[in-house]
């Protein structure tokens, strides 16, 4: 059974490495940079679509408030750069967020962010993948039909391909991502060219369409909040960019100043894309509603419910490159792709960040575990099927599901840089160097605007997305708060519970005696084999026990127990309901009973088989025996193996792959210890 699930785990992930392989799997920037920024990068494909629809409620004439609203996500794009930057210097170790806010502000501030950060890192995969399943679906008929199916389907690709390792992954995927980086550059720079010097008319395909306002005429704080719910909808192209910095120690050294320097170019590369796709989608006169069937109207009449709305992108491509030519082809094929990549920022955030929790005993100590491949293998099949249930609950319905996008991210956003202001407070105070005293300070004025401004973000966000599924996520962060700190005092409490004493306790003091009880059913080689181990172990008293179910093979069993001369003493118990646990169980308790200071060892003879279907045929009693008694304070039990000759072959094959590790094998190191102190170098 274990060999038919390692080939196949062979094929599909590759041979496991070694530990001290770990340094070939850090990351240069150029991959680092479609491993960790494939999400704000890809966010270009849908945040000007957001934008516009929410816009749409006021039809066609709150368009031009759009560029405004970019403007507004621009600042904020380079605020939130800028102050991570100084995150990656000051927190090298991989922490992220959670260090920060941890260290700054304490655990229950920490224990919020990585809540806030974990719930969004679900989001991303199930955002991205909803969303490449619909652009995908435009061409592909069978795919929007079978959308919760083929988005589940994309969900298994990826996890295999992140369990093959981050660098394996990363260098994948880094081909589509610079595709699509290369194909946006290359629209907005010919639509520029179109545009300014030959002078051409470039029109979408819903120019001609007319919007249906839901609202006419908006002014006033309705028009103020309708403009905060555009610009918190185009806050979608901030996700992912905290993980650049809880994803330091992936990058090759110097680890810093890769991470800071990556942690640029991906600012900059996004807001060149966000700020060029909606400059275009408004010379083109790209036409967007919530509703398309109702809400936009072509001659008068609304378009209908066959009408299948593109996404913005795809819209201006179309006007830019021509509908059917190579460039709008390869570019739409390279944005659905890009966008099932995204889900790669969350591949690579949440199992370091589970990884860090469980150092820190919030989360299963399992999730701090190395794969085959180096990876958190137990954290990337977590993140993945939390995904798949978000996908089969919401139907794969990007639009529902991006409503409860972006709260988690922008709550850590805020946390991590009041932390960060705190951090430079503290060391401002004993920092003596004027040179460095200096740097501090304005460090601390960008984290400081920073968290002002994410903060005011936060608030937005919360308020115009509250009732339209933003509940959910911080339902989400509730959930996961609550179990992260049960965690933690269940392990604190066992941690309490079995700490060596350092002074005289029961657990050194030696047993006054030993009596062993070996349990025996009828005289075979394994019987024999028990009562001679027993022996060995020179306890104090020694004797055989047996239940009596059936008084004809009670009589056989005490012939041949003396016919032998078996020199240990036999006792039978009467079980008048043929029960066999209880008796046995009852027996040892009165022998604890009768002297609390003796130990009692129980031996069981068990046989040893290699076929999974002997299982159910040999050692039921002995297992539920064994499950009773560990119960039972100051009982140890002893099995004592006899191998049938079908083990033999369970032997052979262990022995051909003992080179390979068995699914679900438990590893434990070597982990990469945080340092308790975080540096203040730049």
């Amino acid at each position: 059974m274990s060999k038919l699930t390692d080939v196949p785990k062979r094929i599909l992930i590759g041979r496991a490495l070694r530990s001290d392989r770990l340094g070939e799997t850090l990351l240069p920037k150029r991959i680092a940079l479609p491993v960790f920024a494939s999400d704000p990068l890809s966010s270009v494909a849908y945040a000007p679509g957001e934008v516009l629809l929410v816009l749409s409620i006021a039809g066609v004439s709150a368009y031009h408030f759009s560029p405004w609203i970019a403007v507004a996500v621009v600042v904020l794009m380079f605020t939130v750069v800028a102050s991570y930057r100084q995150n990656v210097h000051a927190y090298p170790s991989g922490g992220g967020d959670y260090e920060v806010a941890t260290t700054n502000l304490g655990p229950k501030a920490g224990l919020t962010v990585a809540s806030a950060l974990l719930v969004d890192y679900v989001l991303t995969v199930a955002v991205s993948i909803a969303s490449g399943i619909e652009n995908l679906g435009s061409a592909v008929p069978f795919v929007v039909e079978n959308k919760v199916l083929c988005a589940v389907g994309v969900i298994v690709l990826l996890t295999l391909m992140n369990l093959r390792g981050v660098r394996e992954s990363g260098t994948l995927f880094a081909i589509p991502t610079y595709v699509f980086v290369t194909g946006v550059f290359l629209m907005i720079a010919w639509g520029a060219f179109r545009g300014l010097v030959l002078d051409d008319t470039m029109r979408a395909p819903t120019a001609d369409y007319q919007i249906k306002p839901e609202h006419q005429g908006l002014a006033g704080f309705a028009l103020v909040f309708l403009l905060l719910r555009a610009f918190s909808s185009g806050c979608a192209a901030l996700t992912g960019v905290e993980a650049i910095s809880n994803g330091v120690p992936a990058f090759r050294k110097p680890k810093s100043k890769n991470a800071a320097t990556t942690l640029a170019m991906m600012g900059l590369l996004a807001v060149t894309m966000f700020c060029g796709i909606i400059a275009l989608a408004a010379v083109t006169k790209v036409r967007m509603a919530e509703n398309p069937a109702t809400d936009l109207v072509h001659n008068g009449s609304p378009i209908g419910s066959g009408y299948v709305q593109n996404p913005v992108i795809s819209q201006v491509a179309e006007a830019v490159f021509g509908k059917g030519s190579f460039l709008f082809i390869i570019l739409a094929a390279a944005t659905a792709l890009v966008l099932f990549l995204a889900a790669n920022t969350a591949y690579n955030g949440f199992p370091l960040l589970g990884s860090i929790l469980a150092q820190d005993r919030y989360l299963p100590r399992q999730l701090h575990t190395r794969g085959d491949r180096l990876a958190f293998s137990n954290g990337i099949v977590l993140l993945a099927g939390t995904a798949m249930l978000l996908i089969v609950i919401y139907g794969a319905d990007s639009t529902r599901l991006i409503q409860l996008y972006i709260v988690g991210v922008f709550v850590s956003f805020t946390l991590s840089q009041t932390g960060m202001v705190r951090h430079w407070n503290r060391h401002l105070a004993t920092e003596k160097d004027q040179a460095v005293r200096r740097h501090m300070v304005r460090s601390r004025a960008i984290n400081a605007f920073g968290a002002f401004f994410t903060g005011l973000v936060l608030v937005v966000v919360l308020v115009t997305k509250f009732t339209h599924g933003a509940w959910v996520a911080l339902l989400g962060m509730v959930i996961f708060y609550a179990t992260m700190t049960a965690i933690r005092k269940h392990y604190d409490r066992v941690a309490e519970e079995i700490a060596a004493p350092e002074g005289p306790s029961d657990d050194l003091v030696r047993p006054s005696r030993v009596h062993s009880v070996v349990l025996i059913s009828r005289i075979h080689r394994p019987t024999l084999r028990a009562l001679a181990y027993a022996k060995l172990l020179r306890s104090d008293t020694l004797e055989a026990l047996s239940v009596n179910v059936d008084p004809a093979e009670t009589k056989a069993l005490r012939e041949e127990w003396e016919r032998r001369g078996i020199d240990v003493p036999l006792k039978v118990l009467d079980s008048p309901y043929r029960e066999i646990t209880r008796p046995i169980i009852e027996y040892v308790k009165s022998l604890r009973k009768e002297s609390p200071r003796d130990a009692v060892s129980v031996i069981i003879p068990e046989y040893v088989v290699g076929h999974w279907y002997e299982h159910l045929l040999h050692n039921q009693s002995a297992l539920r025996l064994k499950g009773r008694l560990l119960f039972t304070p100051g009982i140890m039990v002893t099995s004592v193996p006899y191998q049938l000759e079908s083990s033999e072959a369970a032997r052979k094959r262990a022995r051909r792959r003992q080179e390979w590790s068995a699914p679900g094998a438990v590893r434990r190191g070597p982990a990469n210890v945080r340092p308790k102190e975080p540096s203040t170098k730049k």
